[in-house]
Parts: structure tokens; sequence; C-alpha cells
């Protein structure tokens, strides 16, 4: 099936996001790259001013490092939120406290139904409490067993273009990372099934066959956890690309020789068009690259 790339003008914003992508993170986000550019932007300006292009010796070691290409994961490869899939069926197995599943549908049918511009976030901060209350007494093998059908379930659910922006990549020889808020378990799982070269993903710590209740995620600096995966891959960011939905995801963006807004929500579609990044939008079969500049 071919499908269709034309230049169309913005009537909204489609909003996604990942796990603990809060109101907070967007403003930081907001506000670091909305104003007069990115911290990334300036520190390679200053380095050209001392540096004068480099020595050879640099020049050689950046020939020989990788380039990458780095993807968020839900809602820019997955066409879901597979932090959520997880949620959602840990309450149906009844491991969230009385009360609390339904609590999260009601708020997810508010999001669905468009009654408020901020629906989705305040279903997602609401299931995101509800989960984080609950994780100590979550039955750890209930929990995996749900992140095996969570996987089972949406590990093809993807959207063409990041699909074949992978696949072209990948033969092209760069290295594929995965940086989600998404739990490390599923993003694993799905990593490797499409083929990537390393990810990070939220972890849930365990002790003794229980899970303590402690967190770590990515999702409130993926730049950082980025800055780790490169230094351990040796690769480079020049010539490499980044691919990501949300304000969260701008710093990975900025980073990079190639930034890609994938369908990006309304914080991000402004980040992107202050910065003239290229904007691809994906709806039923067709793909629509955004009009850069003053076009939109």
């Amino acid at each position: 099936m071919k499908y269709k790339h034309c230049t169309m003008r913005a009537s909204g914003a489609h909003a996604s996001s990942s796990w603990l992508f809060s109101r907070r993170t967007t403003d930081r986000a907001v506000q670091k790259y909305g104003e007069r550019g990115s911290t990334c932007e300036k520190q390679a300006g200053a380095e050209e001013v001392s540096g004068v292009g480099g020595s050879a010796d640099k020049q050689a070691d950046r020939h020989a490092r990788q380039k990458f290409a780095v993807f968020d994961i839900d809602g820019t490869l997955i066409r879901w939120q597979l932090y959520h899939a997880v949620v959602h069926k840990l309450g149906k197995a009844g491991q969230l406290a009385p009360g609390d599943f339904e609590a999260i549908n009601t708020a997810r049918m508010e999001w669905k139904n468009r009654r408020t511009n901020e629906g989705f976030h305040g279903y997602e901060e609401l299931l995101v409490e509800k989960f984080k209350a609950a994780l100590p007494q979550i039955d750890p093998a209930v929990y995996d067993q749900v992140v095996q059908e969570v996987f089972d379930e949406y590990k093809d659910q993807i959207f063409t273009y990041t699909r074949d922006l992978v696949a072209e990549l990948k033969g092209r020889g760069y290295l594929l990372f995965a940086i989600s808020g998404s739990p490390q378990e599923v993003i694993e799982l799905l990593a490797k099934h499409h083929g990537f070269d390393d990810w990070v993903g939220g972890k849930f710590e365990r002790l003794d066959g229980h899970f303590t209740g402690k967190a770590t995620t990515p999702i409130f600096d993926k730049k950082a956890a980025l800055d780790l995966l490169v230094a351990k891959h040796n690769a480079t960011y020049d010539e490499s690309y980044a691919v990501g939905d949300s304000a969260s995801d701008a710093a990975m963006l900025a980073s990079v020789t190639h930034p890609i807004a994938f369908s990006p929500d309304q914080n991000l579609f402004r980040i992107a068009k202050e910065h003239n990044w290229p904007i691809i939008v994906e709806r039923k079969n067709v793909v629509y690259k955004l009009g850069q500049k003053n076009d939109v």
C-alpha cells in the first residue's frame, strides 16, 4: 500500500504522552526550548567559535563513531500508551485498590469525550497516582504476566511512518535506541522485537520477590538517558536522528542533526515550529509533512 505525503495547515494537536509526563514536565520543556534556543544549540555555537571546526583528531574521531536514531515509544512507534495498557490490565486483574480502576476508567472516558483540553493529562496523572499507590501490593508474577500480554497485543500495533523509518535507518547501519517512560520489561521485549540495539524504560525496584514501591524513569530528562546510551556505544550526535511526540522529547530532538516531531502534542508542535524542525503527522493511511517556517 502506498501512503500519501502532503503539506497541510494544522488545525489542532494530537495529545500523546508517556508515564509521568506531567504539566510540570511540559512547562519546563516549553520554557527551555520555546524562547531563545536550546542549551544544545548554544553549546554547539560556543564550540564552533572556540574550536574553529575542531582539530583533525576530533574530526577523525567523529567519523569513526557510529550514528544513531533514538525513538520515543508511546505515541511515536506504538499507537497507544504501553504504560497505560499495563495499568489497565492490572486493574482488570484486581491488582489496584478498590474503586481505583473505576476512577481511572471514568477519567479516561472524560478525556475520550474531549470535555476539556486537559482531559488526557488529568486521566494520565490519575492513572499514575493510583498505580504508584498500589505498586507495593502488586503481585510480581501477575505483573510479569500482564507485561507479556501487553507486548503480545501491542507489539505490531505501530505507525507505518516510524516503522519504515526504523527499517530504513537500521539498513543504513544506524544504531537504534528506544527511550520511554513505560515499564522497562515491556520496552525490552518491544525493542528486541523491532531490532533495537539498546533501550531505557521505567524501572520498579524489587526486593525479596516484592515491589518496594521505588521507581525510576527517564521521562523527566530523556537527554540524560540518551547521553548515557551515546557514551556506552561510542556513538555520535552528528547526522543522527531523534523522533518523539511530546515536549518531554524536545531535549532529545534538539541534540541531533535530524529531529522529527511525529504527531506532536501542542507543546512540542510549538517548539518544533520555533526551531523549524520537520513535523510529521500520520492519520489513517496518510502521512502528512506539515509546512515549516510560516506555512502553518
